[in-house]
């Protein structure tokens, strides 16, 4: 249940083991440790919770939209909540929140209202005034308002840790089909189709569903194979995410061709799951090369979506 009150939910809540933090991208790090909460509290007859904020503290205490994230506020919630513990709670942060005191916070709202009896911290997890609450921190907490902290060890993929800024450099450089194995999904943006410049059809042969996103952070400029996700189906596709430097655009676009459709979806919400980048974007001599190249674009994107590997499932 995802809550956004914790009043509401202290009325709910009779002991808990809980951790908290930002959770962007809900990777696999932190899939781990969320599943490890709900183990504990499962073991010990508590309530699972996990606590993340809205707005990203960076925005509050600077101003910052950078760097932008990999997940939104709505899939955010929704992915963590789908590891199924009881309880997703969105606390609104504000520079009151951010002014206070690490112990302040644990007392008032872990100890008092969410009757804390479980606490598991990221390894790299710091919280309150000047960032001073960490897991040092809360070890001497523990004792004192009877809860017991444990520390979640960084997951390592590859050989380097599991984190946001490693997916977030990955996914700059078009590099989508690593960033798998660190999310457990392929990274995906969700949109509504919008009325474009009405040339892939008419012009080129390959109409394309023209998506103004929701989300922040899209892979670098280029085309892609990928999934589409219309009305709950999933379509194998081919998108372009740039400048169409062939027509001289100076404004950023995604275009998605999805393959053997036919319906029209202006003004509905798409998800584009981005599975392998195909190439850079070209400037074309004429539309006859173009439409030779997004061929090829397409016969490419079709055998790499029938690779077993390329499924979302």
């Amino acid at each position: 249940m995802i809550v956004y009150d914790i009043d509401i939910l202290a009325k709910q809540v009779q002991g808990s083991a809980l951790t908290l933090g930002n959770f962007d991208g809900v990777h696999v790090g932190h899939q781990h440790l969320i599943t490890q909460v709900k183990k504990r509290a499962r073991i010990m007859g508590l309530a699972s919770i996990v606590i993340t904020f809205d707005p990203h503290p960076l925005m509050v205490l600077m101003g910052k939209k950078n760097p932008l994230f990999i997940t939104l506020n709505k899939q955010k919630l929704e992915l963590i909540s789908d590891l199924g513990v009881d309880y997703v709670l969105c606390m609104q942060f504000n520079r009151e929140i951010a002014a206070m005191e690490p112990e302040d916070f644990v007392r008032e709202f872990l100890v008092n209202k969410l009757r804390l009896r479980e606490l598991i911290v990221g390894y790299d997890y710091v919280f309150g005034r000047n960032r001073k609450g960490n897991f040092h921190l809360l070890q001497q907490l523990g004792p004192k308002y009877g809860f017991s902290v444990d520390q979640f060890l960084p997951v390592m993929v590859d050989g380097a840790i599991v984190s946001s800024t490693r997916i977030r450099d990955l996914l700059k450089s078009g590099r989508v089909w690593e960033v798998k194995p660190l999310l457990g999904r392929f990274y995906r943006v969700e949109g509504r189709v919008i009325t474009g410049r009405r040339r892939g059809g008419a012009l080129l042969g390959f109409p394309t569903a023209n998506i103004l996103l929701q989300d922040e952070l899209f892979p670098r400029t280029g085309v892609y194979a990928v999934w589409t996700e219309v009305q709950g189906k999933i379509h194998a596709a081919v998108a372009n995410i740039g400048y169409s430097p062939t027509f001289g655009n100076d404004y950023l676009s995604v275009e998605v061709h999805i393959f053997d459709f036919d319906r029209n979806i202006y003004d509905q919400p798409v998800k584009v799951h981005f599975i392998q980048r195909l190439r850079s974007e070209i400037k074309f001599s004429g539309l006859d090369e173009l439409r030779a190249q997004i061929r090829k674009d397409c016969e490419l994107a079709r055998q790499i979506l029938e690779m077993p590997e390329a499924k979302l499932s």
